[in-house]
């Protein structure tokens, strides 16, 4: 091909035909500047087809993580829930002792202690190269966040775990329920809202204590109604931050749903 327009330019020169050797040259150039263009065109359509898979992928694996946030998030506004309804359970007998049935009150007492804790799988994409993949602004803005927003709902079960294990097993100890309480709990079977096998009860024999415990002593104690109270508080601001995180996962959840190619 380069011979045969090398041999038109040397014909064109021998026969003096300047102008025309002239034009020849410039529709030269025009055609390897054109070839030049396609090619990289088709190159950058190559490299764009190239990052619309990698950006699929990702996608793809986002929507998959943020459903297994939002379950495992479920699960712990759901025990909150349980939580919060045992101790109203709890503050009813309080204020009712005649209404005390005791299997019921040493549950509550179980759900109360239980330590939900949310944590989302940690994915290799924020703040990673691969988030430049991502074209949709908005996605890549709520996910930028994402970390923030898990860690104020983290920061708030933090304080309600320290808040349990330092003020009420202690409390619980020193009224000497602990013992029956489990007993009561294992007894009959026991499976938790957060068991990976939800279908099965464990059973176990624990026997209750065989000293004598005081319910009208228990149902008084100041303290135990101020730990109530303070499960109470903590459980329903936990509950509404966790109910924004979920907000938020529907969010990027729709928005994953309308990037994805069907």
């Amino acid at each position: 091909m380069f011979k045969f327009f090398r041999r038109i330019r040397q014909n064109l020169l021998s026969d003096n035909k300047i102008t025309k050797y002239l034009i020849y040259s410039i529709g030269e150039i025009v055609l390897v500047v054109i070839g030049i263009l396609i090619a990289l065109q088709v190159n950058n359509w190559n490299e764009d087809r190239k990052e619309l898979v990698i950006e699929q992928q990702i996608l793809k694996q986002l929507k998959v993580e943020y459903q297994n946030n939002l379950d495992q998030l479920n699960e712990k506004i759901q025990m909150r829930n349980e939580a919060l309804e045992a101790s109203n359970i709890l503050l009813s007998y309080i204020d009712d002792p005649e209404t005390l049935d005791e299997p019921t009150f040493y549950y509550s007492l179980v759900m109360i202690i239980r330590d939900p804790t949310f944590d989302p799988i940690k994915n290799d994409i924020i703040g990673t190269e691969k988030l430049r993949n991502i074209r949709n602004d908005t996605l890549v803005q709520y996910l930028s966040n994402w970390s923030s927003e898990v860690f104020q709902v983290q920061e708030l079960e933090l304080v309600y775990s320290k808040y349990r294990t330092e003020i009420i097993y202690p409390k619980y100890n020193q009224l000497g329920i602990t013992r029956n309480m489990f007993h009561s709990l294992w007894k009959d079977g026991f499976s938790p809202t957060e068991a990976l096998d939800k279908e099965t009860k464990t059973v176990y024999s624990i026997k209750s204590s065989k000293k004598e415990l005081s319910f009208d002593t228990i149902l008084k104690d100041v303290e135990l109604e101020g730990i109530i109270s303070q499960v109470i508080t903590f459980h329903l601001l936990t509950n509404r931050q966790s109910e924004t995180l979920r907000d938020r996962i529907y969010s990027i959840q729709a928005l994953l749903d309308r990037e994805i190619d069907q």
